[in-house]
Parts: structure tokens; sequence; C-alpha cells
């Protein structure tokens, strides 16, 4: 990623003064962070002094970089394959699974990334990227809306319609998560491409976010109850809640207690404190699944930066936190394979038959390595070794495990129609389904490895996202962020003690943590646990005294 200069939009943001009518003096934090505007937790950290020592760099990222080889494109070319056989000309969207006409939001934003893919290792030319690009756009932005709110969870890839997961017509809901993933790539569409940043503008500007960002910036999915009534639901847990609360960020909204890895819980696996979600399943109903695939997305996709430019380097993770658990989530499964000799690469997945999906976990309801379907049934004959998870991992990691993994599935596809889901453990062979997750993933690995991290922030144009319907209620009637305001920050906050980071500099075993002008950051991440000094901390002011990003 890249330092971009500052914007010079022909409309100013207005400052709301938190202490001038008192006559105390503050620092006016920075308006925009390359043409976005800086969502209002992160503001006081903008305007802090800079850390006592300045952030290191380090001048290898992290993982495989490079020109992909001649078989690694034939893979690209391979997995491409899946989204033409399974397009839908007339929508403009891809199946989720196979031949069956349905998709979420999710497995969209999966053919999104199997797009750009494409695009970018010159699989598709231009003409070919754009009209699948506007047909799609033009799909997401006239979508019927789940009771005028937000996308429901399932629609019909043919016509386009709201569905039920029987795929026949009526509504269930909206899904956080699925938004989320969504989001990010729909940044990244318009921050790759600015000529299609109308369109893409006005897919999200649509949707009311007043019952999906809740004030302290947690986020809340919808159902259906069986009287109809539509009930709201915290959505999300370690993993999965801060991806998608980036997708969020990225789009300026304040989702500080999404962000936040607390509760945090670990449990010992192989040596490793293996992090997992504090919430009670009993109490909260809903499982706290160790899962590669959130990690994988970020590195993948973000360079598991927090949601701003990073101007430190593909090397440096700004969002320190997900770095190291990133890596400890790929250690424990390298270490499984070499205490067991079972090759490991856990994920979710599609399965053939009953009971149709599973959860592959690291660490679930209490138990290692546990496959659980839906309803919590334990599934040990449908572990597998995901092909999206193999990959990704070969792609954020260099050594000799990985290259395992890689020859355990690079050929695990038909070449019209991409790669199967997995290789299951126990051998009975490899799943025979092929998907819009999967293919998109794998194709956003090769990607990275030829491009480094796939969101670049290269678009400094002004946003109609940032400008429709300034100065009306219709901004505050859909609770959209407002990113021509920037409230700053009393400086009486900083006589307060600082808070203790939900991840402390003590608890890096596998990256070194350094100070970065959003709190900790990752680097000179390693598979093996290292020893390192720790730096010095940073005082910095929080937003209405409280800290920014769940730091």
């Amino acid at each position: 990623m890249r330092l971009t200069r500052p914007s010079t939009r022909p409309i100013g943001p207005l400052l709301t003064l938190a202490c001038a009518t008192l006559g105390l003096g503050a620092s006016p934090a920075p308006a925009q962070e390359n043409g976005t505007a800086l969502p209002q937790s992160l503001a006081p950290l903008a305007s802090a002094e800079a850390p006592s020592e300045p952030v290191e760099t380090h001048p290898r990222p992290f993982g495989r970089h490079g020109e992909l080889t001649e078989r690694e494109m034939e893979m690209a070319r391979t997995a491409w394959s899946y989204f033409v056989e399974r397009y839908q000309p007339e929508t403009g969207l891809v199946n989720a699974v196979g031949s069956y006409p349905s998709t979420t939001l999710w497995d969209t934003a999966s053919y999104i990334s199997g797009l750009v893919a494409a695009y970018e290792l010159g699989i598709i030319d231009k003409r070919t990227f754009d009209t699948r690009a506007t047909k799609l756009i033009r799909t997401l932005r006239n979508l019927d809306l789940f009771r005028g709110e937000a996308p429901n969870k399932v629609y019909n890839t043919q016509t386009g319609e709201k569905v039920n997961y029987a795929n026949q017509p009526g509504e269930i809901g909206y899904s956080v998560l699925d938004m989320g993933r969504m989001l990010v790539w729909l940044r990244i569409l318009k921050e790759r491409y600015p000529y299609l940043a109308n369109g893409v503008d006005n897919v999200p500007i649509r949707w009311n976010y007043c019952n999906i960002v809740n004030d302290d910036g947690r986020l809340f999915g919808s159902l259906v109850r069986g009287d109809g009534e539509t009930r709201y639901v915290q959505e999300g847990r370690l993993g999965y809640e801060e991806y998608a609360a980036k997708g969020f960020a990225l789009w300026g909204f304040d989702v500080t207690a999404a962000l936040d890895p607390q509760p945090l819980n670990y449990t010992r696996i192989y040596d490793i404190d293996i992090p997992y979600d504090g919430r009670d399943p009993r109490v909260f109903h809903n499982q706290n699944y160790v899962l590669t695939e959130s990690y994988l997305l970020d590195g993948l996709e973000l360079g598991w930066d927090l949601p701003v430019s990073d101007p430190a380097g593909a090397g440096n993770a700004s969002h320190g936190w997900r770095a190291e658990f990133a890596h400890r989530i790929f250690e424990v499964q390298k270490r499984r394979f070499e205490a067991t000799g079972m090759i490991t690469a856990r994920s979710e997945h599609q399965v053939d038959g009953q009971p149709y999906f599973v959860y592959d976990s690291i660490f679930a309801d209490g138990y290692a390595w546990n496959t659980l379907d839906p309803s919590d049934t334990y599934q040990p004959d449908r572990a597998a070794v995901a092909a999206k998870a193999a990959i990704g991992m070969w792609a954020l990691w260099e050594d000799d495990y990985t290259d395992l993994l890689f020859e355990t599935v690079a050929d695990l596809s038909e070449a019209e129609g991409g790669f199967y889901e997995g290789l299951y453990e126990n051998g009975n062979g490899f799943i025979p389904l092929q998907t819009a997750n999967n293919n998109g993933i794998i194709l956003a690995a090769l990607l990275y490895k030829a491009q480094g991290p796939v969101l670049q922030f290269t678009n400094d144009n002004t946003s109609y996202w940032d400008t429709a319907w300034a100065g009306t209620d219709i901004r505050a009637n859909k609770c959209l962020p407002e990113t021509q305001v920037v409230e700053l920050t009393c400086c009486a906050c900083g006589d307060l003690p600082q808070p203790k980071p939900a991840v402390t500099a003590e608890e890096f075993l596998f990256c070194r943590p350094v100070n970065g002008p959003y709190g900790l950051g990752a680097t000179d991440c390693g598979t093996t646990e290292q020893s390192f000094a720790k730096p010095e901390p940073r005082y910095v002011l929080p937003q209405a005294c409280r800290v920014p990003w769940g730091q």
C-alpha cells in the first residue's frame, strides 16, 4: 500500500469543536485519509503525537510474492472456469454451489474476488471484465431488500429475486457477516477501478443501517420469527466478526465494539495458545468456532491491516493482533501434521449429501479438531483438507509445509468447472462439489502472490458515498456515516489512565509488535515462537475517552 496525498475535495468537512466553547485548546484531527473521511473512532489517534520510536518497516512482505509460474496460471484459469460455467447472464450473478441457482452476498463477493483476479492476471480482457462488473453492479443496486433495509440472505441467481434456503420466493433476514465481506470487495472495486465508483457507491447507499450498526459499534443481523416478526441479533464471533467489521469501517462506520476481540479466551493445543471467542454458546446460542478462513481473507485482501491506508508497507500489519493470531492458526495446523502425519488445512466447507455443510474447526464447543454441522452434531468423517485453506496458507506462508499443502490440492479440479472443495482427511477421496467461495478465494490467493494484498488505496476522487444527500435528513434517516463531519477530541481526556490493549505486546509470540499510528502493529512474523524486545508504550487521546479500533 502507498501513502497517498491529502485529498483536495471541493466540499470541506464540517468541524464539530468539542471543547472550543470551554476555551480548551485542541489540535484538529485530519479530516481525510486517502480521500475517505476517517471513522470518528480513529480521528483522535491520527492527531496524537507520533510514537517515541518511528514505525519500523520490513522489506519482506508476508508469504510468497512474484510472477506466477505457468502451473499457477493454469490453476488460475481453472478456478476462473467455475465462474464461466456457473454464470447467469440475465442477472450477472453466479451460482454459489454448482448448478443450483442460488447465492448469498458472501458468495457474490467471492465472485467479485474471482473477477478481479481473472482480470488482473490477464485471464480475461477489460471488455469482459467491464461487461460482467457493470451487469453485476446493476443487479446488486436493484436487489429487492429485506423489508426495505438490507439485502436478503439468499437470492435466486436466474431471476435476482429474494428466496428462502429452499430457493423458493420469500425473505429470511440479512447477514452482517455477508454484508461486511461484500463491503470489502465493493471498496476494492472502487479503489482499483475508479470509473466504476459511481455504480459501486449506489449499491450500499440504498441500505438502511439503523438496525445494523449499534451505537457502540456492534453489528446486528436479522431473522424472521415463526410469527413473521423481525428479530435483530448480534452476529459474528472472534475471527469473522472483525473481518466483517473492517468491511463496514472501510465505508466510514464506527464499529469499535465489533473490532474489539474481547471477551477473549485461549485453549492450549500443541503448546500454542489458540484464541477463541469468550461468549458462552450455552448463553448466547451462537457457536464460537475457530476456523482458518476469516484470518486468510484478512491477510490476502487487507494484509492484516486496519481499514485505512498503511504507509509502512506489506511487511507490516497495522492490525497487529490479527497477524499474530493468524500465525497461531497456521502454526497449530502445521504442528498437528508434524505430530500425527495428518495433513491439515481446516475451514468450513460444503459436503456431498447430508449434512451438506460443516464447520471444520481447529477448536469448537470445548474440543480441538471438532467438525460440526450447523446443528452442532459431530461429523468427524467430514473433516477435510480444504482447497481454499491450503492455497490461502500457501500464499501467506512460504515454507515446506505449505508446499505440501499446495501439492495436496493443486490438481484437485476439472479444467472446465473449477476446483473441488477439498480432500477428506479419512481417505474417502475428494469432495465432488465446486463452489464460488472456494474458487474465488483460490484466485485471490494467486493474485496475492502476484501483487500482494488485494485492497490498494489508489482512488483519491470525490466520492458520491460521502456527498449524497449532504445537509439533509436522509443520511440521518438511513444512519449513513457523516463522513463530512469530523468531531475533534476534547483535550481533557488526556489526563485519564490509558486502557490496556486487549492483546498486549507481551502476548505476541510469532510476530514482533511495533508501535503504529493506530496502536500495536506486527512485523517479522514467523512460524516458530520468537523472543522480541517489547516496544515502549505510547500515549494517545481516545475518542470520547474510549480507545479506538478495539485495541
